[in-house]
Parts: C-alpha cells; structure tokens; sequence
C-alpha cells in the first residue's frame, strides 16, 4: 500500500507546479479620461477583446481587471457620448502592474450604427488637433525597434521622411530639413534638447538623457504643427511622462554596454493617492574607467537622473514636479610622439563638456466642467564647452579653440481648455521665457589665421509666444482646425504671426484624408547675435526669425486587417533664412547641424523642400508586425548669390523597413524577439574640395561656387534586435542584445584635405556596435 504521506506530498508538489503556472499573472489598471479636457470620465466600459473579462470605471474614471495572463491584449473602451477607445498592444508582464490612461473623444452626435475597425486609430496623434505628418509613438516601439536602444530620436529614424544626420548621434533630418529646426516639449513645457553630448545650437547628441523608464505614449510631428507649437521648423517632439504606481512600489534595474540603470516608483504614503517615479543611469564605460580598464584612446563619462512626482489633491486640481539632468564629457588626450602621427588628426586633443537639465511644476485644475486651466513654471541650465589644443611639434602644444555657453531659462506658461459645446472647442495659452546667457568663443577662421575673440557677453532676454486655436466638428468624421501663433524676442524685437489651419475627413471606417497649413518660425541660436566681427561690432544683432509655411495633404486607408497605407504629400517653402552678407559665399543655415554661426548673417536667403511619403504598416497581430516606407524628395536653398543648390541633406529618397516577430515560449513564461531594420538613402551632398589651394594653403579648401553639387554613395545599414523575455512569479528579466550596421558597412561621413598625408581622405560613420543588455523588473 502506497504511504499516504506520499500521496499527500506528490500531490501538493503539482498542485504548486500548477499553480506556479496559473499564477503568471498582473493587473491592469487606470483611467479613462476626457482628451480635450483631461479629466474623469465616470461609467466608462474596459473590455479586454476575445475574453470575457469586462469593467467599469468608477466616478473618478479609474479601472481595474486584476489577475490578467502575461500577454498582448486589445483593450476597448465605450461610453455613452463618447466615440469608442482602443488601447491596441498591451504587453502584459509579471514584473510590473500595467497603469494605463486611456483619452476619449467626444461623440459630436448618436448614430444608428457604428462600425468599429479594430487598430484604426493605431498611432493616432494623442493631441486631437494635429491631423497631418503626426503619429503617436509608445514606449514599447522604442524597447523593441532595433538598435533604437530605448532612445526616441534613433527609434523615429524608422518612421518615412525622418533620416540619422550621422551614425555617431542622434540627430535627426525630417524632409531635408537642418537638424536644428526639431522642438522638444515635455509636460506642454518646452524643454532644452535632452540630450548627453549635445553641441551648442543642435537638437540631438550622442544619446537621449531620457529612460523609457519615464516615458508615456508621446507625439512625434514632421509638418505643419498645430498652433500651440512654436520655435520650430522641421518637426517637434511631444514628450509625456507616465505616472508612477499610486499602490504598490516597483522597481527596475539594467546593465548594459550604455550604461548601468535604476529605477524606483510606487505611492508617496498609504493615504495619498500621488505617487513618485525616478530612474538613474551612470555610464558603463565610466565605471569601466575608474575600475583602471581603458577601452579607448579617450575618456568618455556621463550620467543622469529623471523624476516625475504626482501629487493630486482633493479640490485644488492636481500637481507635478518633473525634471531631468544629465552630465556628459568626453576628453581626448594629444599624441605628443610625432613618429606616431599618421593624419593631420593625430595632432589635435580637447575635452568637451554638455551638462543640462530642467525641472518644473504643472498645475492643472478644472474651472467648471467645461473648462481647465494648465500652468507651468519651469527653470532649466545647459552648459557647453570645448576647448581644442594642436601640437605645432613634438615639444609645442598650443590651444586652438575654446567655448563656453551657458544659458539658463525660467519659463511660466498657461493653458485654457474650453469645450464650448460637442461640436466646439477652444485651446489658448500663453509662454513666457526668462533667458540669461553667458558665452564665450575664440576660434581661427582658418588654420593658418590667429585665434581671436568672437563672442564674449553675458546678459538676460525674454522670449514671448502665445497662441489660440478653435477646433470644429459639425460630424464625428469631420473635423477642422484653425489657429494663430505668435512668436517674439524681446532682444532685438523681432518676431512674427503664424496662422495654422487643418482639415481632416474620414469619408468611411476604413480611409482619412486630412490636408495642413502651416506658417512657422524659428529662433536663431543665441549666441548668433552676439558674434563680433573684426571691428568689434556686432552685425547679427537684428537678424529676423528664419520662417517656412508648410502645406502638408495626407491620405491613410485599411487595406487589409491590421494593414494600414498612408500617403503624404508635403511642400514647404523657407524665407527670411539666414545667410552669409558676402555674395561670393554659399553658406546658409540650413546646411548646419548645430553650432553658433559667427559669420556676418543676412535674412536674405530662401529654401523649399517637396516630396511624397508612402508607407505600410502591420499592426502587432500574431505577434508580428512591421513597417514599409519610401520618401521620394528635393531639398534646395538659396544663398547670397541668387543660385539656388541642393541642401547638405538633399538625398533625393529615403527607405525604411521595420519588422519584428515574437515567439512564446512555455506559454508565455519566455518570450524570443526578434526584430530587424534596415534604412536605404540616398547620400548627403557635399563640396568639392579644391586640392591644388589646399595644397598651397595647408588647410581643406572647397570651391565654394560648386557647395554641394557632389553625392556620397547611398547609405545603407540594417540593424538586428534578439531578446529573450522571463516572466516568472511578480518578476520579469530580459536579455538583449542590439547590433547596429549588422553587415560592417562603413558609410561615408565627409571629406577633407589631409596636411600630413598631402591629398584628401574620406572619413566614414561607425562600424558595427553591438549593445548588450539584461533588465530585471518587479
């Protein structure tokens, strides 16, 4: 006879082997809000699609379906009023609780029917009054597109009409625009570029100071913005930050070739429904550093933190406190052996520094239940330096250029959302920037010249924008947009009016068709009006607000399940574009990608850029998706001369592709991920280098007349993304690893004349870089 005490034990052993199965589970939870107003949305039905798992949300909005399988879900959520909601790809893992804020729109009349196809509004703007050259994207696409390694600006490189500037950063060209023309926003604060090795003027840097960690679904936009966006000409990052867990406190930690990373949320105290969220990231190769453990011939450091603190409140709306800051530096040490010199290179060192960071408070209360009002009061730093030294001999080093710009920023903003009624509403706002600055620069204006002083001021300025918006939908599946902008600095008082309109139609469930006007501004950078000529004076001081008015038509239909087409046409025109005061030079601002331009500027010069955009895109279904796209385009400017030219960022067309495919393992105890993408462009231009005068001179000189009138090779790289995901009991790991330039390729960068080697060479972008990583949440 078999021991009882056996049974017993076996059979408890697989009633816990069962269970440890069953238990794989998380909650879903959140709330369901107004998107023109943002507030609560009581009585909401969530329904979890092909299951049978359904609630309701209570009178503040908030819901919860507890004890979820790990897994991809659909979530659709109906209310009375308003028109249906679907949350698509909701990755569901064991390590954390799924905190989700799901905005609804309101249904502007009943209707006998109402076909709901499934994901067509997958990648909607989550500002509902951008309708064209807009998308939505979430923090999933930047964890899975591959080599995007969790940063915004290297992951929209896969979106049509956006291209990298150079393997070695993110910046980023939209549509042969300058680098310099995107905007970041975060909170509705407008925000310094958040960045770690950002260069004065630019708007990217080596790699985002930012944690996926913090970010929500955010919009990312490429033309004709809506009118509460200004200082911008190419296209602006909308950045939202999640909220942390209100209930339970949470945690993450990563190690990988970028860096090492903790992250902690969960609620300020058992009462309060507030909550914190804070990540911090220290540089692997740093620590590698100071282990004694030199991977280079230079030191590379840099580290950052980034918070979001919730705090609402019975009766008195609800508050924030948000920030990020990141420090970055990079040093170069000389080669004073000058038998080890083998191009002109080998013979400079320097050290450059990028600090920034901001921190602000938002407040955002409701006035009535038609209106609420949003204020912000901000301060933000930044601070750049470089300082270059040139060994003349083995035994001479002399200092060949040094800067240091440091601005800082107070801004205070409000914004009023007003529903008028089902059929009107009204956005208006105010932005108000307090700026002090204080730079400094000497440089040579070739080699062979003398270094001199061409900035050295300090000081403080305002900028001023404000902007009104009305939104009109006479049907649910008609809507239009129309608005004013306005743009100003105080300092030398210039600026400019900017009406926007928009109109978008969606003449079935299946096609939109929406068409933008735009007319947009952007700022100089700083120290641009304070460059000093050789006299001492200083001829920027008055330059104009470089402006561009965009038209953008766009058309998107279903054709097929989960299978979207979208075509856009776009032309924008530039004017009042800085370029150089002497006729015989071809420079132009819309060739740079950051810097202070010290040269005598005019507000003479022009550009256009056109094309089309074509793009198919697979939702996540069967856990596969992917993305087709191709940019045809012209990107052309005009200097002093008259002549019109090809841009620097002029490569005619642009392709993309992104796919990736998940496969379950043991249910959904293990996931294997697999995602690739590959980009195919035409090379940017470049000028013709006169080699007989560079010979003589000892220095790069390019024969100006002919700026841009050469092509590189077409740029191609494909990447390659493998995780492999654990969901265990309330704990999630995963292992990835990334590889950028999977095949090698060594893509050409520029050229220039070489002193010791006596001809020209060609420099070329990165190799291939592979970035391992292990993350573990719970």
């Amino acid at each position: 006879m078999i021991n009882s005490k056996i049974i017993v034990s076996l059979t408890a052993g697989m009633l816990y082997y069962i269970t440890s199965f069953a238990q794989l589970t998380q909650n879903i939870r959140g709330t369901v809000t107004d998107q023109l107003l943002q507030t609560p949305i009581a009585g909401a039905t969530v329904v979890i699609t092909g299951t049978d798992k359904k609630v309701v949300a209570d009178s503040l909005g908030n819901f919860r379906i507890p004890n979820v399988a790990a897994g991809t879900y659909t979530l659709l959520i109906t209310c009375i009023n308003y028109t249906d909601a679907i949350a698509s790809n909701i990755v569901v893992n064991t390590g954390k609780e799924v905190v989700l804020t799901i905005a609804m729109e309101t249904k502007v009349r009943a209707e006998k029917a109402v076909v709901i196809t499934a994901n067509s509004k997958k990648n909607r703007p989550l500002n509902d009054m951008s309708v064209v050259s807009a998308r939505a994207f979430t923090v999933e696409e930047t964890q899975k597109y591959a080599a995007a390694v969790n940063d915004p600006l290297r992951m929209v490189t896969g979106f049509a009409g956006v291209a990298s500037a150079d393997d070695g950063g993110n910046d980023i060209v939209i549509r042969g625009n300058s680098p310099t023309g995107l905007l970041w926003r975060m909170e509705g604060v407008d925000i310094p570029n958040p960045n770690h090795f950002s260069e004065s003027g630019g708007s990217g840097g080596g790699i985002s100071i930012l944690s996926s960690q913090l970010l929500a679904n955010s919009d990312f936009i490429t033309g004709a913005f809506a009118a509460e966006y200004g200082n911008a000409l190419s296209g602006v990052f909308d950045l939202k930050l999640r909220k942390g867990n209100n209930e339970k406190n949470e945690y993450a930690l990563q190690a990988g070739f970028l860096g090492l990373n903790a992250a902690a949320e969960g609620p300020l105290s058992a009462s309060h429904k507030g909550s914190y969220l804070v990540n911090y990231r220290y540089s692997t190769l740093s620590l590698l550093n100071k282990m004694g453990l030199d991977l280079s011939q230079g030191t590379t450091n840099f580290q950052d933190l980034s918070y979001n603190i919730y705090l609402p409140t019975k009766n008195k709306g609800i508050f924030t406190v948000f920030g990020f800051g990141g420090l970055s530096s990079e040093r170069q040490s000389i080669e004073t052996d000058s038998s080890k010199w083998e191009m002109q290179d080998d013979r400079y060192a320097g050290k450059f520094v990028a600090n920034t960071g901001a921190t602000g408070i938002t407040h955002t209360i409701p006035i009535d239940n038609q209106t609420t009002l949003k204020s912000a009061l901000a301060y933000s730093y930044t601070s750049n330096s470089y300082n270059e030294q040139y060994a003349e001999s083995s035994k001479t080093v002399v200092d060949n250029y040094k800067d240091n710009y440091v601005t800082q920023k107070i801004l205070v903003s409000s914004t009023l959302n007003h529903k008028i009624n089902a059929s009107n509403a009204l956005r208006a706002g105010a932005y108000v920037n307090f700026i002090f600055f204080k730079y400094y620069k000497l440089s040579k204006e070739n080699p062979n010249a003398p270094l001199l002083e061409n900035i050295n001021t300090s000081g403080n300025t305002q900028t001023v924008q404000a902007f009104v918006q009305w939104q009109y939908k006479p049907y649910n599946n008609l809507t239009f947009n129309v608005g004013m902008h306005y743009l100003a600095l105080l300092y030398n008082n210039t600026g400019s009016a900017e009406p926007r309109a928009s109109v978008k139609w969606d003449p079935n469930s299946k096609s939109s068709l929406a068409f933008g006007y735009g007319l947009h501004s952007q700022l100089q950078g700083m120290g641009v009006y304070f460059a000093k000529d050789i006299n001492g004076q200083l001829p920027n001081q008055y330059i104009d607000l470089t402006k561009a008015q965009h038209f953008v038509l766009s058309y998107s239909r279903l054709v097929g399940y989960k299978l979207r087409a979208k075509a856009e046409m776009y032309y924008q025109q530039l004017f009042d574009v800085p370029v150089t005061a002497d006729i015989n030079k071809t420079f132009s601002t819309l060739n740079i990608q950051s810097e202070f331009i010290t040269d005598p500027l005019t507000n003479n010069g022009k550009g256009r850029n056109y094309g089309i955009e074509l793009t198919l895109e697979k939702y996540l279904d069967n856990n596969l998706y992917y993305t087709v796209n191709g940019s045809f385009f012209q990107s052309k400017y005009t200097a002093a001369d008259g002549v019109e030219r090809n841009t620097r960022y002029n490569g005619n067309y642009l392709f993309n592709g992104v796919a990736g495919k998940e496969f379950p393992l043991s249910g959904q105890r293990k996931v294997l991920g697999i995602n690739f993408k590959v980009i195919y462009a035409g090379g940017y231009r470049t000028t013709p280098i006169d080699l007989p005068a560079s010979q003589q001179e000892g220095y790069t000189i390019y024969k100006e007349k002919e700026a841009f009138s050469l092509q590189n090779q077409a740029y191609f790289r494909p990447d390659c993304r493998i995780s492999l995901k654990w969901n265990r009991q309330r704990l999630t790991s995963t292992l990835s690893l990334d590889i950028q330039n999977l095949i090698n390729r060594k893509n050409i960068y520029n050229q220039r004349y070489d002193l010791l080697k006596g001809t020209t060479v060609t420099n070329y972008q990165n190799g291939m870089i592979p970035v391992l990583n292990y993350k573990v949440e719970w």
